[in-house]
């Protein structure tokens, strides 16, 4: 029944316009609602007063979509979720609660009308909460946005965001295996939280009030070798320097009894530290300064400890989200302490560990890989040609998809190496990583569409044999791209279903944000309602803000937008609160033009550079058409006509899987109109 009211609605409320002319339901009716699962699940209006959502059982379906950040979470996994082994009855079930909890959180909401939060996203359900109002969300916020800020600040937010934790993370529920790993997901971010909250404090040299707290964490976490250079510190700040040295020292003998850890340089650095009174034990250094500092005392460390860094973060980066950034900071930080050190068979080993599959062109930050590529083709030019051969197609794979989204021949080069060393290998596991490398570098030149498809076979098929379950699923999103652009929905949606139950299975939520794209792209492509398809592009820009993505984020939904205006007539776009990222160069002719400046226009369109070899190429080049036929630029559509020609047959950004201009041909018809082009 609520489904059913959610897809009558959309005219139906208070409408307003929108920057493309078309409509868009008001998103801001309804009760605004706080929701605090840092102890036990509690709902509350802003006034503090508490908002009854009923039994243990819708609790937890809430507390489930709460876990999801705002992403969207297929029936299929609620169902798995909340019963272990689910009855017939479960989806009605549940379909019954989220109606149960949309009126206890929405008293006021008219019939008919779609739910502001809990919305229907396919089969399942999204929780449409601002981040700021659920505790867990915002102390993840909060934890990531202090990371570079000055110690007073980290000190002082961190405080307060350690202050909303009332216990255990939803307290009030059963454990089973979702909330097992939300639980042990929370927890670890608080641990973080309290060592960085405790080392910023330390940082002003005001850590002896944190003795007894420290004394506490470090017990109850031995193996945390930060937390016991943060015990030290506080000891010998308080004026406890033998204390202080005896705590490095039981800590040492501790970790080798119970974990084997024979050497702990951070200790040991610490240790000499204490000796001789170096000044910035009890120093109060800020921004930049404190991050050099921590980096001497906490991140030094073994080959062990900075390989294991590296494979850990790979393993976070499938979870998405706030992992997934955490992770590729933490990884290329690994690879740059272990250059410093001065081992290249070691810094190859740590760059190597990280085996993440990587399914976009644009680079999430691009100063970071191209230091990493820095890094890793040095380490290539040290061990020279007696590298071990799999070690070395792992490093060419490595630059291969890092340095994606440009047009390097070397980048190119070293993709093609590192197959023919897989293959002559016959090692799978190096094999799926060099084409995933070559897939990215398959955007160089446009056109390439086929190759891409039988890259994703091989990878489903290698991935099939040998269980190597994160490059199947790459393999299913490169045949979604793939028939997105051919313009075969049927085709695609079978790989988005494959894609989406082993994302559920290997527990990679980020999947189901990327199969939630292509479905907005086909409601694009068959809706009538520009209004429709543009909320359905603003939800889809949430859920991309929290997935971790950047590169992928950046510019993608006024793009989307402006898709929607030129293939429905609409007028010409402006600014508005849009950001248009990368985008904006192919954009700023047609919003000067917005502004009545065609002067400015001319000038834009004059300097407008090539796209970048990505997933957005075709697009750009399609905004740029038309550009062309609103300034009557006979060169510049002589330059889109030629950069779209390769690409008869497909929709012009449909490899984005996301975002279509509608045919390839038809743009080029209307080139070939406006110009007797033949």
């Amino acid at each position: 029944m609520e489904r059913d009211e959610d897809r009558r609605a959309g005219s139906a409320v208070d409408q307003r316009r929108i920057g493309n002319g078309s409509t868009e339901a008001d998103d801001n009716d309804g009760m605004e609602i706080l929701v605090d699962v840092l102890g036990p699940i509690e709902v509350r209006d802003v006034e503090g007063r508490p908002v009854p959502v009923g039994s243990r059982r819708r609790r937890e379906l809430l507390g489930r979509l709460v876990a999801a950040g705002g992403r969207a979470v297929p029936l299929a996994v609620l169902l798995g979720d909340l019963w272990e082994d689910p009855p017939s009855t479960a989806a009605g079930t549940v379909r019954t609660f989220v109606a149960e909890l949309r009126r206890a959180l929405e008293p006021d909401r008219r019939p008919r009308t779609r739910s502001h939060t809990i919305e229907t996203v396919g089969t399942g359900y999204a929780l449409r909460i601002p981040r700021p109002h659920v505790d867990a969300l915002r102390f993840e916020d909060t934890l990531r946005a202090v990371r570079d800020e000055p110690s007073a600040q980290v000190a002082a937010e961190l405080s307060e965001a350690l202050s909303w934790w009332r216990g255990e993370p939803y307290a009030d529920l059963d454990t089973s295996p979702w909330l097992a790993q939300e639980r042990a997901r929370l927890e670890e971010l608080h641990r973080q939280a309290v060592e960085s909250h405790a080392g910023a404090v330390l940082d002003l040299g005001r850590g002896a009030p944190l003795v007894p707290e420290l004394e506490a964490f470090a017990g109850t976490h031995p193996w945390r070798e930060h937390a016991w250079t943060l015990l030290s510190r506080a000891l010998y700040q308080a004026g406890r320097q033998v204390d202080a040295l005896a705590a490095l020292r039981g800590a040492r003998a501790r970790l080798l009894d119970q974990f084997g850890l024979e050497s702990v340089d951070g200790l040991d650095h610490l240790e000499r530290d204490i000796l001789r009174h170096a000044p910035h034990l009890t120093a109060a250094p800020r921004g930049e300064d404190r991050l050099r500092l921590l980096t001497r005392t906490e991140a030094a460390g073994t080959y062990t400890r900075l390989r294991s860094m590296s494979t850990v973060a790979g393993a976070a980066a499938v979870t998405g989200g706030t992992n997934l950034v955490l992770a590729q900071e933490q990884r290329a930080s690994a690879a740059a302490e272990a250059e410093a050190a001065g081992d290249a068979g070691r810094t190859a080993r740590v760059i190597a560990a990280y085996d993440v599959p990587t399914i976009w062109t644009r680079p999430d930050d691009p100063d970071r890989s191209e230091a990493l590529v820095a890094t890793t083709r040095r380490t290539l030019q040290r061990l020279g040609p007696q590298a071990p051969p799999a070690l070395r197609a792992r490093l060419l794979a490595t630059i291969g998809l890092e340095h994606r989204g440009t047009r390097d021949r070397w980048a190119a080069e070293a993709a093609a190496e590192a197959e023919r060393i897989a293959r002559d290998l016959h090692d799978p596991n190096v094999l799926v990583l060099a084409l995933n490398a070559r897939f990215v570098q398959s955007f160089q030149r446009p056109g390439r569409t086929g190759e891409r498809d039988a890259i994703a076979d091989e990878l489903i098929a290698l991935s099939t044999r040998h269980d190597l379950p994160l490059f199947e699923i790459l393999g299913h999103l490169i045949k979604i791209q793939v028939h997105a652009a051919r313009d075969d929905t049927e085709a695609a949606q079978r790989h988005v279903e494959a894609a989406e139950r082993l994302a559920t299975v290997h527990e990679t939520p980020v999947v189901h944000v990327l199969t939630a794209a292509f479905q907005v792209m086909r409601l694009a492509a068959r809706s009538g309602d520009p209004g429709e398809v543009a909320r359905a592009y603003r939800t889809l820009a949430t859920d991309l803000a929290g997935a971790g993505l950047p590169g992928m984020e950046a510019g993608t939904l006024p793009l989307a937008l402006l898709s929607l205006r030129l293939r429905h007539r609409g007028p010409a776009p402006t600014d508005g609160d849009l950001d248009w990222g990368p985008c904006r160069p192919w954009v700023q002719p047609l919003l000067d033009l917005a502004h009545g400046d065609l002067a400015s226009a001319r000038r834009a369109a004059a300097d407008l550079p090539a796209p970048a070899a990505d997933h957005l190429y075709d697009a750009l080049w399609a905004v740029t058409a038309h550009t062309a036929i609103l300034l009557q630029d006979a060169s510049l559509a002589a330059r889109a006509h030629d950069a779209l020609s390769p690409l008869r047959g497909q929709l012009a950004g449909g490899t984005t899987a996301m975002i279509t201009f509608g045919r390839v041909d038809d743009i080029l018809a209307a080139l070939a109109q406006h110009f007797d082009r033949h």
